[in-house]
């Protein structure tokens, strides 16, 4: 019994040795802090006494397949060239506590760190103190070298005696294409660079292309630093083609709109004269000068007024609140205004919205027109009156056969008034009146027909009676522009002896045709 007690510890102590003893591929219990690495740290090994217990992902990159069988004479014998102040074995750092080995070139200016801990010897590969800062600035040197160098404009470093000190690779393309490419870049291209210097703002440059005499413009801006200026020129060649264009575009539009016979002037969103015409300044006496000066609009109407040029408002204040109406309805686009100045001409004035927030109005002198329109209704207003004194009624119907004048006789004669409504009086609404207060007869159906018809008419008069006995010579006439007289004549009115006797020469010379009864 005694021998079997003691076979049994034999085997329990034989098989905690070797358990002790067996490298283990992952680290179990305290031991798994020990692995903990930080931001320096790339690899961590563990060791008891000369077995390797336990490893970090860095370690297993470090060592490849040999990590398996790995103990601290294969890991000396890896480190002992980059590391060559590694001790022999263990033990050593058991006796001294930590131990931390300076790297070689080979090592990247890596240093091991060992150090014992509760009978676990640890190593770890590491960066040496203060590389990781030092790593980040020339990480940061780098980037910030390669963003100027590759920059795609120019920059350059400019001493105080004008020479060129450093480029970057733009501004040697440039430098190329200006003067060769065996050319040296000491000689600075942007020789004008003392408004810039002193400004501290960007400046427009502009270099000469050779065998071309095409210019490259760029915007040029100069820090001053420690090392000499620091220049920086942006390509505005696209601004500059874009202004010309524009230009340009503004110079034919001019050009155009000096031909009109309308005064344009055009206001942009800041509310300030940017284009106008020749004939704006015949038209509102303004001298050139002004309106060159590029003045406000409320400028611009301010001058208009002091011209009178503008209908006279009752006081400055309405004056201030109509052109703030005025400002709102062009800005919509519904301002049309007809302007009468007290020197008695008429201006048309209209406002329209344009892109980008401008405002543009026309003016345009219609003064011959209005007064065309008032000398042509002030004969017709003559002529009417001349009519309605005729003791004839006379109507007069147009080509589509409405009414289109009639007397103050006709009216009484028929008791009608056309003009007492809107709708169009016709030829059958006055046959109808006719029939209505006549006698039968067919000469209201031929009366109409004779104004639908074309061209070769003959005039003719007929013999009508109205239900209240009066007898009514009717005298139809066809006028040059398709337009039809019908004049009415009572037969009963009282006439002097003189007058009797030209009427009767009258019907006796007359060779108009007679339309049967």
């Amino acid at each position: 019994m005694e021998w079997f007690i003691l076979a049994s510890l034999c085997i329990a102590s034989a098989a905690v040795a070797v358990w002790f003893l067996t490298p283990q591929p992952r680290n179990r219990g305290p031991e798994q802090e020990l692995l903990v690495t930080d931001g320096r740290t790339d690899a961590v090994f563990l060791f008891d006494d000369q077995n390797l217990i336990g490893w970090s992902t860095g370690a297993r990159r470090f060592l490849g397949d040999q990590i398996d069988h790995a103990n601290w004479s294969v890991l000396r014998d890896r480190l002992v060239r980059s590391y060559p102040g590694l001790p022999q074995s263990p033990g050593f750092i058991k006796d001294v506590g930590h131990l931390t080995v300076a790297g070689t070139n080979d090592a990247d200016n890596r240093e091991a760190h060992c150090e014992w801990i509760d009978g676990i010897t640890r190593v770890q590969l590491r960066r040496a103190e203060g590389e990781e800062e030092q790593a980040a600035v020339n990480q940061e040197l780098t980037t910030l070298r390669a963003a100027v160098h590759q920059a795609p404009y120019p920059v350059w470093l400019q001493s105080e005696d004008a020479t060129v000190t450093w480029t970057n690779l733009a501004y040697d393309r440039l430098n190329q294409k200006i003067r060769g490419r065996d050319a040296s870049v000491s000689a600075p291209l942007f020789p004008d660079l003392d408004a810039p210097m002193s400004s501290g703002k960007a400046e427009r440059i502009s270099i000469v292309l050779p065998e071309t005499d095409k210019k490259l413009w760029y915007n040029v801006s100069a820090t001053e630093t420690e090392a000499g200026w620091l220049c920086h020129a942006m390509d505005v060649n696209a601004v500059v083609d874009a202004e010309i264009a524009q230009r340009n575009f503004v110079q034919t539009l001019a050009k155009t709109f000096a031909q009109l016979s309308i005064g344009l002037a055009i206001f942009d969103r800041n509310r300030q004269l940017v284009l106008f015409n020749p004939v704006l300044i015949d038209l509102t006496a303004l001298p050139a000068s002004f309106l060159s000066s590029r003045p406000s609009m409320m400028t611009f109407f301010d001058r208009l007024r002091d011209q009178r040029m503008l209908p006279e408002p009752k006081n400055y204040s309405s004056w201030r609140h109509q052109m703030d109406d005025l400002l709102e309805a062009a800005s919509e686009g519904r301002y049309q205004e007809t302007w009468s100045l007290p020197s008695g001409s008429v201006y048309s004035v209209s406002g329209r919205p344009h892109p980008d927030g401008a405002i543009a109005f026309l003016f345009e002198d219609i003064t011959a027109e209005i007064t065309l329109t008032r000398q042509f209704r002030t004969e017709l207003e003559l002529g009417q009156s001349i009519l309605d004194t005729f003791q004839d009624a006379v109507a007069v119907f147009g080509t589509d056969g409405s009414l289109t004048f009639s007397n103050a006789t006709y009216h009484d004669m028929w008791q009608t008034d056309p003009d007492a409504s809107f709708a169009k009086y016709s030829i059958m609404d006055a046959c109808r009146t006719w029939q209505d207060m006549s006698a039968a007869t067919s000469a209201w159906g031929d009366i109409r027909d004779f104004v639908a018809g074309g061209e070769g008419r003959t005039d003719w008069w007929a013999r009508v009676a109205k239900r209240d006995g009066t007898e009514l010579i009717c005298q139809v006439n066809a006028l040059p522009n398709g337009s039809t007289l019908v004049r009415f004549r009572s037969e009963n009115l009282a006439l002097t002896p003189p007058a009797q006797e030209r009427f009767a020469l009258e019907a006796s010379l007359d060779t108009t045709p007679q339309k049967p009864e």
